[in-house]
Formats: C-alpha cells, structure tokens, sequence
C-alpha cells in the first residue's frame, strides 16, 4: 500500500465526519501513531481528529485506554478482546465520537504459530455503538504490514460512517 494511497483514504475520511458530526480518535500499537499520522497529513484535520494514543506496551495500553490486565493475561496483546478494549478505551478517553484500534505483529521478529507475523486485529466503534473487530494476516515486510494495517484502518473508519 503506497502513502499516497494511505493519505487518499485519510483526505476521503474527513468528510465522512463531518457529515456525521464527529471526531476520531485512534488506539494504536503496531502502527506506532501511522493512522494518526497519516490523517494529520491532511490540511484541515483537526476539525475531524481529536486524538491519537500509541500504546506500544501492555502498561500504556491498561494506564492510557483501561485495558484491564485480566484481559492482556488471559489473551495477549495481539488479540480480539485487547483490539476491542482499545477501541472503548479510546472513546472513553477523549471526546471522540468514533475510533479504531490497531495491535498486531509486523514483524520481523515476535511471531509464533498461534500469532505469527502480520497477524493485526482491528476494531473500529462509535459512541453508544457495537465494537467491530476483524483479525487479518497481511504478507510483507514490517513495512508493508505497518502501511496494509493503516490503510484497512482507515478504511474501516470510513464504512463505519457510511
């Protein structure tokens, strides 16, 4: 996935927003802050962006988003229940009215057969809404993995607002 591909869905995010009204925070791991990077690339952004957190570790991820430690013990990082609690997390701590979460393995190291490199689970919600959470195995280089994870984020923000 080329940046410019990743800024085109960021440009296109925006007015998905502010037809509905709402702001976007992101919950991010693996991506290191590239979601919200790549939406603050946009002019203008910070009519729709209200924030980003990027909780590398599990003690940023339960002190900044209220993952509860329960969770990280019994499922790990990478996990659908930690994407989830990422993604309410983040809505609890901001004003947001939407959000997505991203924890994956890109690589190269970290992986194992259970939860190998490029496994990412994403979760996207909106205030008073469901979480959706969606695992993926992408294929790649960290890089690639990093920017496929940005891109499907982004994505999944804009048909949550559709």
């Amino acid at each position: 996935m080329s940046e410019r591909a990743i800024t085109e869905l960021a440009r296109r995010l925006g007015p998905c927003c502010k037809r509905r009204g709402v702001m976007v925070a992101t919950a991010e791991s693996c991506t290191g802050g590239g979601v919200a990077q790549a939406i603050t690339r946009i002019a203008g952004s910070s009519e729709w962006f209200e924030r980003g957190f990027v909780t590398y570790t599990n003690a940023a991820k339960e002190e900044m988003l209220g993952v509860a430690r329960a969770t990280l013990d019994a499922h790990g990082a990478v996990s659908e229940e930690v994407a989830s609690e990422m993604a309410t997390g983040a809505l609890a701590h901001s004003r947001a009215g939407v959000s997505v979460a991203v924890t994956g393995v890109a690589g190269p190291g970290g992986g194992s057969r259970e939860k190998p490199v490029g496994l990412v689970w994403l979760a996207w919600t909106h205030r008073g809404g469901p979480v959706q959470v969606r695992r993926f195995v992408f294929a790649g280089d960290r890089a690639a993995v990093r920017a496929q994870s940005v891109a499907v984020a982004l994505q999944g923000l804009i048909d949550l607002l559709r």
